[in-house]
């Protein structure tokens, strides 16, 4: 028999939503009325088949059995932990990369007081966390040494206010346990801790809440013409393999985010079919987090309306986005994106 996947689709937004899982004509997205939907695909490796909630009842009985359990996890409410609040969606997380060579923000924010000062400007627009990394990841990167990445984060993570969810952008175990005794609250590993085999034993020791990020080999040849059977099913095959990794390895909570990892080892077309789908992620029962921000695809769509900030596409994207339920959004124009939410969520409300 195939592999079945669900995904929620038809969402509805606000008072229409609320109106509709009253009446029981949709279901809500991890317990949230405000977000809700009414239909499901239901996906194999050779057909996708989209149906009313309505007519799951009539579908084979194992088929069934599959979506009724993908659905309790759908609409299972999020536990929350830190300060992420995963039902007053989305959760905006800042990026302060204090590295030479970052691909948006390279060489800003690596001098003096200046990344205190960014750091304090991300909350102060509206933050829930802030991603620190001292480690250039984009694509054709070449790994730093542990002393070098450390020297680049260490100052700043000894002056972070201790109140402050901050999250350590690193692949190195060493670097993840020196951050951690400094404060850090959130592990965001992009290569979905497949880096540095020690890295779980420390989030272990710890019982620190991470990111589990997809990415299609290490930076410097990610790119390097990546290749999928499918895309959108091998990075769920990939977390649901890793999920089970994690948990024969002792790592039972469900403090996980799961990233796609928009950009990691993926050409244009494959981008897009993940921000397209990704509501599919829904259904292994953890918090998603995007992050869209300032990238290659949107200079790849917009064409002769690129720009610098692209803050057009991380707005649109973003917003689409949280139409699917994303529950964090990873942005460097944190001002920019709390405003074009809130005027959303008053129109659409």
């Amino acid at each position: 028999m195939p592999r079945y996947y669900t995904r929620a689709c038809n969402f509805y937004y606000g008072s229409k939503s609320k109106f509709l899982v009253e009446k029981k004509k949709a279901l809500p997205l991890h317990g949230n009325n405000d977000l809700s939907f009414d239909k499901v695909e239901i996906i194999s490796r050779k057909t996708i088949k989209k149906i009313s909630i309505k007519r799951i009842k009539d579908l084979p009985a194992q088929i069934k059995k599959t979506i009724k359990k993908d659905i309790k996890l759908i609409t299972k409410p999020k536990k929350n932990f830190k300060n992420l609040n995963f039902k007053n969606i989305p959760n905006i997380m800042g990026i302060l990369n204090i590295t030479p060579d970052s691909f948006s923000d390279g060489g800003k924010y690596n001098h003096g007081d200046l990344a205190i000062k960014q750091l304090n400007y991300l909350f102060k627009k509206g933050a829930h966390l802030v991603d620190i990394g001292g480690e250039s990841t984009r694509p054709g990167s070449k790994s730093v040494s542990s002393k070098i990445e450390w020297n680049r984060i260490k100052n700043i993570l000894k002056k972070i206010d201790k109140k402050k969810m901050i999250s350590l952008d690193t692949r190195k175990s060493d670097i993840m346990e020196k951050g951690i005794k400094l404060g850090v609250k959130l592990i965001n590993d992009v290569s979905g801790l497949s880096y540095d085999k020690n890295s779980i034993y420390i989030l272990k020791k710890y019982k620190t809440p991470f990111v589990l990020q997809h990415s299609l080999g290490n930076p410097d040849v990610m790119q390097n013409n990546p290749k999928y059977k499918n895309v959108l099913l091998d990075i769920y095959d990939f977390f649901e393999k890793k999920i089970k990794f994690l948990r024969k390895n002792g790592i039972n909570h469900n403090n996980i985010i799961l990233d796609p990892g928009i950009g990691f080892g993926k050409n244009l077309k494959h981008n897009m079919k993940i921000i397209k789908n990704i509501s599919i992620y829904h259904s292994l029962g953890l918090p998603i987090l995007l992050g869209i921000s300032r990238k290659k695809f949107i200079k790849e769509l917009s064409l002769s309306n690129d720009s610098s900030s692209r803050i057009g596409g991380t707005i649109s994207s973003s917003i689409f986005a949280i139409m699917q339920g994303i529950q964090v959004l990873r942005v460097h124009d944190v001002n920019e994106i709390n405003q074009s939410i809130k005027v959303f969520k008053k129109l659409i409300k």
